[in-house]
């Protein structure tokens, strides 16, 4: 079994190398390249506006990562009399590492339902909650935390910056390469990558197992069509790497 990992950044290339540690024979496709967001020199005046216990919310690594470099560039610290929050452990485990700070996460389901099902997120009348993500984003936590009574401010930190490849060049090799589980982390990503498939390769996109990180795309690839459809238990790619192990035993 070859396997095709979508996850950008370095997060995609620590997939890649750990599957092919294993035993796995995996090639690298991202999609996006991820950079510095276009409101970064914005966020000390926003953490500066937060009311003690206010939230702040980081969607990903990448988010924490601007975040931290931008507060050490111009001198701030983290606050020590906010709340803070990310959907995964391992982002959690990272923001907590860097800030000092603790960091609040969903146990049991590390997406935007996840985190809204927090004992903290109920009741957010009052309350201010910046949160910080990429240049494009589920809208179902900002609007949630608007009709839970709270007031969100979005900060792009980083921003995904579109790949450009020879489609039909790179699918030929990805079929020449016997690529048949595809790996693939966001919605975004899956809409991409039906996107990016030429039309006429659907029903060999459609053969491959996909190993997603949710019901929620589970759900979206099957409108397009998939039927062997893996879904890993939590995001991070130990979690992503023992799923892929599991289907090659």
């Amino acid at each position: 079994m070859a396997v095709l990992v979508t996850r950008p950044a370095e997060k995609g290339i620590q997939l890649v190398d750990m599957l092919n540690k294993s035993g796995v024979a995996a090639l690298h496709l991202p999609f996006f390249n991820i950079t510095a967001g276009r409101e970064l020199n914005d966020l000390p005046n926003k953490f500066n506006q937060l009311k003690p216990n206010d939230y702040v919310v980081a969607v990903s690594q990448s988010a924490v990562d601007f975040a931290a470099e931008t507060l050490q560039n111009t001198g701030f610290h983290w606050r020590t009399d906010l709340q803070y929050f990310t959907v995964g452990q391992q982002t959690a485990l990272h923001f907590a590492s860097l800030s000092e700070q603790p960091v609040h996460y969903p146990f049991l389901s590390e997406n935007s339902e996840g985190m809204l099902a927090l004992a903290q997120m109920q009741n957010l009348k009052g309350k201010n909650v910046l949160l910080l993500r990429g240049n494009s984003g589920r809208e179902l936590f900002p609007q949630q935390v608007l009709a839970r009574g709270g007031d969100i401010d979005i900060l792009e930190c980083y921003q995904r910056q579109p790949i450009d490849y020879d489609n039909v060049e790179q699918t030929s090799i990805c079929k020449r390469a016997g690529i048949q589980t595809i790996v693939v982390t966001s919605g975004e990503l899956l809409n991409t990558l039906i996107q990016f498939v030429p039309e006429n390769e659907y029903d060999w996109l459609r053969s491959c197992q996909l190993v997603v990180v949710s019901t929620r795309i589970e759900n979206m690839a099957r409108k397009f069509g998939w039927t062997d459809i893996v879904v890993s238990p939590k995001a991070d790619n130990n979690t992503l790497l023992q799923t892929i192990l599991t289907l090659t035993s």
